[in-house]
């Protein structure tokens, strides 16, 4: 399955805006792996449309409950 140059980009700026908003809490490589947990969850949805969005959700469902 092709992943979508525009997804790439997409998964890039959701990976910025969560170091962002977590930095005081999580490393850049916590944030990175929590981004690469939920992408790799939905690898397999044919629709690629909505995965950032998904991948962002997730990903900040597995940084708050991972909570130091």
């Amino acid at each position: 399955m092709s992943i979508d140059l525009n997804e790439d980009a997409a998964i890039r700026r959701v990976t910025e805006q969560l170091k962002t908003s977590y930095s005081d809490r999580r490393t850049p490589e916590e944030i990175e792996a929590a981004v690469a947990e939920a992408r790799e969850s939905f690898s397999a949805l044919p629709i690629r449309t909505h995965v950032p969005v998904l991948v962002e959700r997730k990903a900040r469902r597995i940084l708050s409950e991972h909570a130091r």
